[in-house]
């Protein structure tokens, strides 16, 4: 836990403007992204404090599939069903604003606007899926 980071407190519910989402997963939260870039854009962190997507090792593998999984979950609990239409992933640091590993969930992907259309490009330089 690093108190200052806002997702471990978001995690440890202390933040109480963030409302978080039902979530099968107890290592795991989500909630909803304050500027979203598409009308359902969530973000699944770890409760445990962990660096970001560059930190990733192999044993973590299991990891980010249950970060996908609770990512599909939860599209699918706000009624969002076309998993086809759906881009999830990692801004690649420098460009994560926040040093806790976070999985982005956007759907539908094919009603990104043209800046998050650059901001969440597929396997861009800052952007990973």
């Amino acid at each position: 836990y690093d108190g200052k980071c806002v997702f471990c407190r978001i995690a440890r519910r202390e933040e109480p403007g963030t409302a978080l989402l039902p979530c099968e997963d107890e290592d795991l939260v989500c909630f909803r992204d304050i500027k979203p870039g598409a009308p359902h854009h969530y973000l699944v962190v770890p409760v445990k404090h962990m660096g970001n997507c560059k930190t990733l090792k192999t044993e973590h593998i299991p990891l980010v599939k249950r970060m996908i999984e609770v990512g599909k979950a939860v599209l699918q609990k706000n009624n969002f069903s076309d998993l086809n239409d759906v881009r999830m992933g990692f801004h690649w640091p420098p460009f994560c604003s926040i040093a806790h590993l976070h999985l982005h969930v956007l759907a539908p992907a094919s009603q990104l606007g043209f800046l998050s259309r650059i901001y969440y490009r597929i396997n861009s330089y800052w952007f990973i899926t």
